[in-house]
């Protein structure tokens, strides 16, 4: 399967521009899965076909957070949160499970420029670990979205100024290593050791991502029975639509 993964800030946005149907419309993926998409359903928004389509909206207030993912197969099972209401109510997390893994869509809060959501995103990562090795007893895990955090110096342009800073953390960038401390594989690094490789451009500056003065946050991580079968994973650096740009794995 080659799974794709997009945080498109805002559904309707790439949709004026035509960025996300030609990604649908080519059938290149088996699994798209979108974060931010700021909808409440997609009727009028967006053709789907052929793609089965499944949404988890945020009920906490509208054009805000959810995850949306579109699939050539249908699932065998679609779950929608990960049973904690205070992360699901944001519309955060869908996994699909299939016959060999399960596949998760997931949007990962912002700790925010002056850290007031640094403890909600801390326990939301600790919810979402727990629940992906509860799945895991069952079958191995890919999971793809914005993870909202810098892992290591080499995922950022700007290091030293951005110490402390949201996404940039000592514990945000420590889950990470727990993460891959509990056997799960930052795809990317499979294929690419190298730095200056970005996923995120802030549009505070408008001179960000001609400079590549950007973030790598948006991950494909597998747990490590898969990594045999990773055959490819990537960062589509040219696409046009949103601040960020999507990210890639091919499994075998």
């Amino acid at each position: 399967m080659k799974l794709f993964s997009w945080n498109v800030n805002g559904l309707r946005s790439v949709v004026r521009k035509n960025e996300i149907q030609k990604i649908i419309n080519s059938s290149e993926y088996d699994v798209i899965l979108l974060q931010e998409t700021k909808i409440e359903g997609i009727n009028g928004i967006i053709k789907t076909d052929p793609y089965i389509s499944y949404i988890m909206p945020s009920r906490v207030k509208k054009g805000y957070s959810g995850v949306m993912a579109l699939c050539k197969e249908k699932p065998m099972d679609v779950i929608y949160g990960i049973g904690n209401e205070r992360y699901d109510s944001e519309g955060r997390v869908i996994t699909l499970e299939f016959k060999d893994y399960f596949v998760i869509n997931s949007y990962f809060p912002n700790s925010r420029r002056d850290l007031s959501r640094l403890s909600y995103k801390l326990e939301f990562n600790k919810s979402i670990l727990e629940f992906m090795e509860n799945l895991r007893k069952k079958k191995p895990i890919a999971i793809g979205g914005d993870f909202n955090v810098a892992h290591t110096e080499l995922d950022i342009a700007r290091p030293k100024q951005n110490e402390g800073n949201a996404g940039f953390t000592v514990q945000e960038r420590k889950f990470v290593d727990e993460l891959i401390d509990n056997g799960y594989m930052d795809t990317f690094r499979l294929f690419n050791k190298k730095g200056g490789n970005y996923s995120w451009w802030t549009y505070l500056y408008k001179s960000a991502k001609k400079n590549n003065i950007g973030w790598r946050i948006d991950y494909f991580f597998v747990s490590k029975e898969l990594q045999k079968k990773v055959k490819a994973a990537g960062i589509l650096e040219k696409q046009e639509g949103s601040d960020h740009v999507p990210v890639f794995v091919d499994i075998d």
